[in-house]
C-alpha cells in the first residue's frame, strides 16, 4: 500500500468519520499539535544520557498515550482517557521532585549539550501549545475533562523531567535573574 494518492488534498483532510475538512479546521490543528509535541519527545528520548536512560520507558509511556488522546479527539465519544492517566503523570512528578535540589528561583530553560533536559524544556512548550490548540478545540466539539486535565498536567510533569534529567547529568540550571 503507497503512503501517497497522486492527487494531491488542494488543502483538505479527511477526519476519521469520513468527513472532508480544511487542514487549519481547529480538530487537526489540535491533532498536529499533539503529533508534533508526540514526536518531539522521541527526539528527548533520542538524546538520553546513560544518568538518564530510565526517564525512555516513561517518556515513551507519555508518547503512547498521547496516541489515546489524539483518538479521543478524533472519535466522539471514545473516551479512553481517565483521571488515573494524570493521577501517574502526578505520581512522576512527585518521585522526581522528592529526589532532586528544590528550585528557589526561575530558571532560564536549557541543558547540557547532548543530553535530554533541553529538549524536555521545548517539549514542555509544545505540550503548552497542544493544550492550546485542545481549548481551542473545544469550542467547536466536546472534550473531556480527562482529556484536558492530562494535556495541562503534562506539561507540569516535562518540566520536572527536564530538571530531574538535568540534575542527573550534572547541570547546574541558571537562574534567570
Amino acid at each position: 500500500m503507497k503512503i501517497y494518492t497522486k492527487v494531491g488534498d488542494h488543502g483538505q483532510t479527511k477526519q476519521v468519520t469520513g468527513h472532508m475538512v480544511s487542514k487549519t479546521d481547529p480538530q487537526i490543528e489540535a491533532l498536529g499539535a499533539i503529533d508534533e509535541f508526540q514526536s518531539y519527545l522521541g527526539v528527548a528520548v533520542a538524546a538520553l544520557t546513560p544518568a538518564t536512560k530510565e526517564l525512555g520507558p516513561v517518556l515513551q509511556a507519555v508518547q503512547r498515550k498521547l496516541y489515546v488522546l489524539q483518538a479521543d479527539l478524533a472519535v466522539p465519544r471514545s473516551d479512553k482517557m481517565t483521571p488515573e492517566d494524570t493521577t501517574w503523570l502526578e505520581a512522576k512528578i512527585d518521585e522526581y521532585w522528592g529526589e532532586m535540589p528544590h528550585l528557589n528561583a526561575f530558571i532560564i530553560p536549557g541543558g547540557l549539550p547532548g543530553g535530554a533536559g533541553a529538549h524536555l524544556q521545548f517539549a514542555r512548550t509544545l505540550a503548552r501549545r497542544a493544550e492550546r490548540a485542545a481549548v481551542a478545540l473545544s469550542n467547536q466539539q466536546e472534550i473531556s475533562d480527562a482529556c484536558m486535565t492530562y494535556l495541562n498536567r503534562v506539561s507540569d510533569f516535562l518540566f520536572a523531567a527536564a530538571l530531574y534529567a538535568n540534575w542527573r547529568d550534572g547541570y547546574t540550571e541558571i537562574p534567570s535573574k
